[in-house]
This record gives structure tokens, sequence and C-alpha cells, in this order.
């Protein structure tokens, strides 16, 4: 990568108003993936400071849970990586971590948005029936302990058009009609991270569980689910500390991993 693409910027605390989260910030013309050059650091020099920030203007190889693309036009909008180091949280507890980044992404938004604004489970960032950001949570894991995570984060924000493979996006801009300003934006979201973030670190757990719950996509409502090879209706009524789903059917109850249930919302 040569210099052209790499710029390293120190931004002032009136910018990034946090403790850490976005105090250390990467900026790079265009890279494959966020989470990957973030790996790639971490492995191949010095330690990064604790809440560092990866940034891309344009990200052509971005992935999504389940190793789905993530399609994002050049500039338009945020695709970046953060590095937390949790040691704090059990590994058994990590779906904690997943809940703490969604409710910062969704306290940002709130101010912008209405009460259509939800985290569809486990932690995709939904706008009614639109997707309007994704996350990938990557942990690196020692012992019983989490050493690293690697956070990647993208967010439909200025594009006004997206490929026929992805029909359920959605942007801010296409909700609001108003061009947003990435790295003001970028800081909001870092602010309300970190917000969550150290309220695990401070053991609340409960408040942060809580908090996730509420603004859960389809909580509580009958909609349609596939699982298992069959169609069902189904109520989605909590979700467990390790981060299954709980959902009501006509059958009972069942509990389900992220790879063991479809949302029939397209």
């Amino acid at each position: 990568m040569n210099d052209l693409e790499l710029q390293i910027i120190t931004l002032q605390n009136n910018i990034f108003s946090g403790l850490f989260v976005g105090q250390n910030l990467i900026t790079i013309k265009q890279v494959d993936s966020t989470n990957n050059f973030l790996k790639n650091t971490l492995s191949n020099s010095k330690p990064l400071p604790d809440g560092t920030v990866i940034m891309a203007e344009s990200q052509y190889a971005g992935r999504g849970q389940q190793q789905n693309r993530w399609h994002s036009e050049a500039g338009k909008n945020l695709t970046f990586s953060l590095l937390l180091r949790p040691v704090f949280l059990p590994v058994m507890q990590q779906f904690d971590l997943t809940r703490a980044i969604s409710l910062g992404i969704i306290n940002a938004l709130e101010p912008l948005l209405d009460d259509k604004l939800k985290i569809k489970w486990p932690n995709d960032i939904y706008y009614a029936d639109g997707k309007l950001g994704g996350i990938l949570i990557e942990n690196m894991v020692q012992g019983s302990q989490i050493k690293n995570s690697v956070i990647g984060i993208g967010l439909n924000v200025n594009q006004e058009s997206f490929a026929l493979e992805v029909p359920n996006a959605v942007s801010l801009k296409q909700i609001l009609h108003i061009d947003y300003d990435l790295k003001a934006l970028l800081s909001e979201i870092c602010k309300n991270i970190e917000a969550a973030y150290l309220n695990l670190k401070a053991g609340r757990f409960e408040l942060v569980r809580k908090a996730y719950l509420e603004r859960l996509y389809w909580l509580n409502e009958d909609k349609m689910y596939k699982a298992n090879g069959e169609v069902f209706s189904g109520i989605i009524k909590d979700v467990k500390e390790t981060g299954l789903l709980v959902v009501n059917h006509g059958s009972g109850t069942s509990e389900y991993n992220q790879k063991e249930i479809e949302f029939l919302n397209k």
C-alpha cells in the first residue's frame, strides 16, 4: 500500500469526544476489507491502542455475516473497523459485546430516525424492513479471555441506489433526503459505542441486555421464518445470554443460532 492510499489522521478531542474509541483513526483510500487490514496490522506491527478505528473510503471486498458480501459505493458510506480489548468479558459472554456494539450504533442514529430503527438479530441495523447497516465481530481468544475484538461496521449513508442482489438495502439519504458528513457521523457512533462498551466493563450486563432486547426487530410480532427446511409462523420472545434467539411457534418454543433460522422479510 503506497503513501497515497494510506493516511493517518490525528483528530482533535472536539471531533472525537470519547475517551479512547476513535482517538487513533487511520483512514485508507482503498482496501479489500477493513477487518482484514486491522487483523494484518495486529499481526505484523507494534500493538495498536485500544479503540483504534480503521476507516476506508472504498472497501472492495467487505464481508458480512456468513461470508455475505457488503456492497458499498466509494466515498458514500461508512465502512470501518474498530479494535477493542474486552479482556474483562468471559468467552461465554461474548454476545454481550455484539449487544453493546449494536446499541451504540442505534443510540447514535436515534436522534435522526424514529422508532422504526431496530436491531435485526443478531446484529443488523434495520429501518422499517430495510437494512441500514451490518456488523461483523471477529474475536481472538486466548484461554478463557477475549484478547482482541476486531469489529467491522458498514452503514449506508449517502448512497442512493443499490445492486439488485441487495434487495432490502436502505440508506440515511434515501430515508431523510439529506447528505451526511461521514466523519461527524463516525464520531457520534464511536462515542455511543464507547458508552455502551463501558457499561459492559462496569458489569452492567442486564442493562445492556434489556436495552438490546427492547430494540429488537420483530420482537413480540407474529412473523414468518424458515428453519430446518420448514416455513413457519413464530414470535420472537427473548435472546439468551449466549445469543440464541428464542421463538414461540405452534408446537412450542425453540432456540436458534444465527445459521439455523432465516427471517422471511425479503
